[in-house]
């Protein structure tokens, strides 16, 4: 069946989309739930039993393989809620037309499921031919869920490591293999050997002889390169990666992984190239894999799909997206965390994100992965850092070591924002033979570090009003820099309305276009690091950087092409963005002589 919409709503946070597919998947849209928060998790089902009155179990941590447990009960029970509400939906009664009405208003006006409903009703509602035309044609959107692959810490018991299966990542995975669901695994923050092989242990991810597979694979990813390796390792084990999700390197919400200079146009115009390579070369090693192994070959084809997200701000520009690059689906992130019917967004959260300057928004260093990290100014997880930072107790007292991967003074993992690991890191900063300065620079740099794995989830229980007294109220958000152009809290209408380019919820300031703005970000990137670097400089360094800048030369050269051949779309836009380039072309210039000096 074909997908209802052309966009979808990728995982934010570990919170803000725990329980979208309960809010939104009835209506044919796709969203994704983070594997990140078992604890969470747990805590959210027993909240949803208790508003719905169905029987709840604790799954306590005492559980043999708890984590994995709690994933799967909880995955199962968003199922059957989600689709009690879709059968509800399509079982039309005179009185429940409106659920209906809807699911159908909000698809694109393009749609042939909304011209075959006008026909149905034009002579009056026929409830018996509608029920039947809704269960034939209507589908419910994906449930689907997302692994950050580093986020795999190793567990214990007292002092005993447990088997690799009982990492994180790899119980999360248990979980999900486990359940009910039939959706996709969205695998994110790269590569991760082990994970990967651990997926050949579930039935779910291979495909039947008609090529179904009922837990599909997709992989996020911000350049081809990345894409073919990692499709290429997991079609060795017969694993076939049904979606290659491309997201821009630092246009996007939470984590950012810049890539050396790939801007997501080119990126884009590659996998469109190479796109029928890619699935021929992948789908040769994936039934190889299958026929050595003695499992099902398909008799057909594999399905790919292409799709992307990252800054997408504007119908015009999803259009583009759809039209240039043959693209699937479009991914739209930020704006949602403004539409409650769609995420968990505390109140005081939702009013901090409706009046954001584009100077609010801005890469951290926060996370302790170690990956820059999208950040709203004045969020509240950073204000009570700040507290415990003048009270001279700098970091977290971490109640859910998620990411206690750092093994300098502990081998069982410490997390670089936890008051233990900031404490053990400061006082072996007093013992170094170094400047009062590089001093202050380096204990900056250490408590500079968040508590995110427990501030990106705390919203959906403050939403919830559930206790948060072990864990605290802070709030981390990590929208990405297209949140400033947004000032309304929304319904599901208005988004969809704007998705499709019936309404416009934009703010009437300056918003450039998607390609310009992630322009403008990557060269802040670039020159954040030449004025890092400056001082001193070693030769992979300086390679780095002319790679980084040769890249964004030919996106620039690229765009410059493409935009003005454009006859079809960014008319209204086009002489401002072909100047804008030109702006850049002379900047590349500068930044050349510059490297050349150096």
């Amino acid at each position: 069946m074909i997908k209802p919409h052309s966009f979808h709503i990728p995982v934010m946070g570990i919170g803000f989309t725990i329980d979208s597919p309960l809010k939104v998947a009835q209506y044919g849209i796709d969203s994704v739930i983070s594997l990140v928060d078992d604890i969470l998790i747990e805590k959210l089902r027993k909240i949803y039993s208790e508003k719905l009155e169905i029987p709840y179990k604790e799954i306590s941590n005492k559980v043999e393989d708890f984590r994995a447990k709690r994933i799967t009960s909880y995955l199962n029970f968003i199922q059957e809620e989600t689709e009690k509400k879709f059968i509800a939906l399509k079982n039309v009664t005179e009185e429940t037309t409106d659920a209906l009405k809807s699911y159908l208003e909000m698809l694109p006006d393009s749609s042939s499921l909304k011209k075959e409903f006008k026909i149905l009703t034009t002579n009056g509602f026929n409830v018996s031919k509608l029920k039947d035309w809704a269960n034939k044609n209507l589908t419910m959107g994906s449930i689907d869920v997302n692994i950050m692959t580093k986020i795999d810490k190793a567990n214990y018991i007292k002092k005993k490591q447990l088997p690799i299966e009982y990492n994180d990542a790899h119980a999360a995975l248990r979980g999900y293999a486990q359940s009910n669901l039939s959706s996709s695994l969205v695998l994110s923050a790269g590569l991760n050997s082990r994970l990967y092989s651990y997926i050949s242990n579930f039935k779910d991810f291979f495909p039947d002889e008609k090529g179904f597979i009922k837990k599909k694979i997709i992989l996020k990813v911000s350049d081809y390169r990345s894409a073919f390796i990692q499709g290429k390792i997991l079609a060795k084990k017969g694993l076939w990666v049904s979606e290659y999700r491309i997201e821009s390197g630092l246009n996007c919400g939470g984590h950012a992984f810049a890539t050396d200079g790939f801007l997501l146009g080119p990126v884009l115009k590659e996998f469109k190239e190479k796109k029928e390579d890619l699935k021929n070369q992948i789908q040769l090693l994936v039934f190889k894999a299958l026929k050595l192994d003695g499992k099902i070959v398909p008799n057909i084809d594999l399905n790919l799909k292409i799709t992307a997200q990252g800054g997408v701000g504007t119908e015009e520009e999803q259009a583009f997206l759809l039209d240039e690059y043959n693209i699937d689906s479009v991914g739209w992130g930020s704006p949602f965390l403004l539409v409650p019917e769609a995420t968990t967004v505390d109140n005081d959260t939702l009013e901090k994100l409706t009046n954001p300057q584009e100077k609010d928004l801005y890469l951290s260093n926060t996370s302790p992965l170690g990956v820059p990290f999208n950040t709203l100014k004045g969020n509240t997880k950073d204000v009570e850092k700040q507290v415990l930072i003048d009270k001279n107790r700098p970091g977290s007292s971490c109640p859910s070591k998620f990411v206690a991967l750092n093994t300098e003074f502990k081998e069982s993992g410490l997390c670089t924002a936890s008051r233990e690991y900031q404490h053990l890191k400061i006082k072996e900063l007093e013992t170094l033979d170094i400047s009062e300065e590089e001093k202050t620079k380096k204990y900056s740099q250490i408590i500079e570090k968040s508590c995110i794995c427990v501030g990106l989830g705390t919203s959906a229980l403050l939403v919830n009003k559930a206790d948060t007294a072990k864990i605290g109220t802070g709030v981390s958000v990590c929208p990405g820099p297209n949140m400033a152009y947004y000032s309304k809290i929304m319904t599901l209408k208005n988004i969809t309305d704007h998705i499709y380019g019936r309404d416009n919820v934009l703010d009437e300031k300056e918003r450039p276009n998607m390609f310009i703005k992630e322009l403008n970000l990557y060269f802040s990137y670039l020159d954040n690091k030449l004025n890092e670097l400056k001082t001193s400089m070693d030769v992979k360094q300086k390679r780095y950087l002319v790679k980084f800048k040769n890249n964004l030369q030919k996106g620039v050269a690229y765009y410059s092409e493409l935009f003005q051949s454009q006859k079809n779309h960014f008319l209204d836009t086009k002489e401002a963005i072909i100047e804008a380039l030109e702006i850049k072309q002379k900047q590349l210039k500068l930044i050349s002589l510059e490297l050349e000096k150096l």
